[in-house]
């Protein structure tokens, strides 16, 4: 989202390494929030006008294979440190929910009353617990990770908005993963490029409530229409988002 909450999107690009630069060079010129996990290179942005958003699922994450690093015996201890982290998490996840249909406004305040002292109280545990444990173990591990995470992690009480994990982008991301492996022309940089711009128009369809086939087929029909020479905002009509109309009544025709 950027700063005025309208949801933005940018068309993916390869690039072989994952450092910050590329980032920091895809997102020129980007004011706003921008929700990312724990990675270092996002960093590169927030000499920028980037916000970064925290993910509190990766957080979780953590503490959940703290949980499964547990003893079997010891993993129905309700009192225990991984359960506690877990259950405070947990109940974050519930004011979620039961705010996800209201309006932002709403959703701010709401997010201030109760899941601030939640955070809180999360937030002391982290600090007391990190002395109990050691930075080497899984839990160590976790605890450290939420608290280097702190500031990003509970940016989402700041506009409502915002959501407190970004679930709903590695939802979109897992299809891609799990298809590349089938998907041989992407083992080449020229297919990581073609498959970057080939998914970035189904999601974004999606996205824009339109059928992906259908909007393929709409702009392998139409592109070709505008010649080999036309100005940049000759695209404009066949973005997604200005698309759903005029592929309805194409459509209806047919």
């Amino acid at each position: 989202y950027d700063v005025t909450g309208v949801q933005t999107c940018a068309l993916p690009i390869y690039q072989a390494t994952r450092a910050g630069q590329h980032a920091k060079t895809f997102l020129q010129g980007f004011s706003g929030y921008l929700q990312v996990d724990g990675f270092a290179g996002y960093h590169a942005l927030e000499a920028e006008d980037c916000l970064l958003v925290g993910c509190m699922a990766h957080a979780r994450r953590k503490f959940d294979e703290a949980f499964k690093a547990l003893p079997k015996a010891s993993r129905g201890n309700k009192v225990g440190m991984v359960q506690t982290a877990l259950r405070k998490i947990t109940r974050l996840y519930a004011i979620e929910k039961q705010i996800k249909d209201l309006p932002v406004q709403q959703r701010y305040l709401i997010r201030q009353e109760k899941s601030k002292p939640i955070l809180n109280d999360l937030k002391q545990w982290c600090d007391q617990s990190a002395t109990k444990t050691s930075k080497d173990s899984v839990l160590g591990k976790a605890i450290r990770y939420t608290l280097n995470q702190w500031t990003y992690l509970i940016r989402y009480l700041d506009d409502g908005h915002l959501q407190i994990d970004n679930n709903a982008a590695e939802r979109h991301i897992k299809p891609f993963v799990i298809g590349r492996k089938n998907w041989l022309f992407s083992q080449t940089p020229r297919g990581a490029d073609a498959s970057a711009v080939l998914y970035s128009l189904v999601q974004t369809a999606i996205a824009n409530n339109l059928e992906p086939f259908e909007y393929l087929k709409h702009l392998l029909t139409e592109l070709p229409k505008l010649g080999r020479h036309y100005e940049d905002e000759a695209l404009d009509p066949f973005l997604p988002w200005n698309s759903t109309e005029k592929i309805k009544a194409l459509n209806k025709a047919a």
